[in-house]
């Protein structure tokens, strides 16, 4: 335990606890292009799949009955696989399938290199019980753009044992998505 730390404080999970949850079934991360990159001493770096160019608004409401995503259209990466990204937000898609268990829970921090380039990931919380194939926003605030590969390393993962299991873990509709 940390010196000065709350009663109930749970820190991350260290590079060991996550190799240890990757070789386990069901995997933590599954379809990871090299996990000796690819998990860091305090979490598990996602790589892209897909880039995706919002085509009209979205809705939210209190009640999911009223929510409405916006259509999107996939960006081709050139024959190298690069993609030229102009000043805007854009739907990311990750190559790996992420499985947090009802004891875990996650969230992500953009790498330090896609800061520098002046773009950055947002994203939502992994609940516990979450499986699928996850998407966040990337969003460039670089006035020249920004150049991506596909596979490239953009954000990572940072888990957390929670003091107690859930009961019901996440069910929501985005559970098992694109998998």
């Amino acid at each position: 335990m940390f010196i000065n730390s709350p009663p109930n404080f749970k820190p991350m999970l260290s590079h060991d606890e996550l190799i240890s949850l990757i070789n386990e079934k069901p995997q933590l991360i599954e379809k990871m292009i090299d996990p000796d990159i690819q998990v860091q001493p305090n979490g598990i770096e996602l790589t892209l799949q897909r880039v995706e160019f919002h085509e009209g608004p979205g809705s939210i409401a209190f009640d999911n009955s009223e929510r409405k995503l916006p259509a999107t259209k996939n960006l081709d990466f050139d024959d190298e696989g690069w993609l030229d990204l102009p000043k805007g937000s854009y739907k990311i898609v990750f190559n790996e399938i992420v499985n947090i268990p009802n004891n875990i829970a996650a969230i992500a921090k953009p790498r330090s290199s896609l800061l520098r380039c002046g773009a950055t990931v947002e994203t939502a919380v992994w609940d516990a019980g979450y499986s699928g194939r996850s998407e966040s926003l990337l969003v460039v605030y670089n006035e020249n753009g920004f150049r991506i590969k596909k596979d490239a390393r953009v954000l990572q993962l940072l888990f957390f044992r929670l003091e107690k299991e859930v009961r019901k873990g996440y069910s929501g509709v985005y559970q098992n998505e694109n998998i």
